[in-house]
């Protein structure tokens, strides 16, 4: 699956999108497996209160499931203007 990361999200891992394999039922699975690969994944998804999720482009709950899901998009919350 593609994951895009986006503002200091993708500041703090260094890349803004890659694509990988993986095992996770869940976005939270995910985001687990994310935080063992390397120190900057662990500082980026340190405080999951402080990001967003969307899956498919269609923003979601880090308990979603990942069965058939093509792209995962991690951000800060957005705020109105």
């Amino acid at each position: 699956m593609d994951i895009l990361y986006f503002a200091w999200v993708r500041e703090r891992i260094g890349v803004p999108r890659e694509r990988i394999e993986s095992s996770a039922v869940t976005v939270a699975g995910l985001v687990e497996e994310l935080r063992t690969r390397e120190d900057r994944y662990a500082a980026a998804f340190a405080d999951l209160s402080a990001l967003r999720v969307a899956l498919d482009q269609e923003l979601s709950d880090f308990d979603a499931p990942l069965d058939g899901v093509r792209e995962v998009a991690f951000f800060p919350p957005m705020t109105g203007g």
